[in-house]
């Protein structure tokens, strides 16, 4: 089971752009989150992705070590994510190594919970 977002993307700031959120056996999530960013090299790239509760907890994060130049939008994963019982939405936030924080986040719910 899984679900997906798409949208359309702004140039500056990393920007999460698509997620797709997979339930794997043990009742841990993948995460396959594409990431667009205007890579210039190893000075300013986007170098991470976090998965967040409502609260703006993390729960996940990707680190993304070298710069994607020829490779935009990509896609990362990361498996093994364990979301708290009640929790039916994630937001999806993606930084690069120069603004930080502050791109296009996504939210949305988790597959086989609630609305989700």
């Amino acid at each position: 089971m899984f679900a997906t977002f798409t949208s359309a993307v702004t140039a500056g700031e990393a920007d999460v752009v698509d997620v797709k959120i997979v339930a794997e056996t043990g009742g841990t999530y993948r995460f396959d989150v594409t990431v667009e960013h205007a890579d210039e090299g190893w000075e300013h790239y986007a170098d991470q992705w976090d998965v967040l509760d409502d609260a703006g907890n993390v729960l996940g994060s990707r680190k993304l070590l070298h710069p994607h130049v020829n490779e935009q939008p990509f896609t990362r994963s990361l498996s093994g994510v364990s979301l708290p019982d009640g929790l039916t939405h994630v937001t999806i936030r993606a930084r690069d190594s120069v603004h930080g924080f502050g791109g296009r986040e996504v939210t949305l719910p988790i597959p086989g919970r609630g609305d989700g």
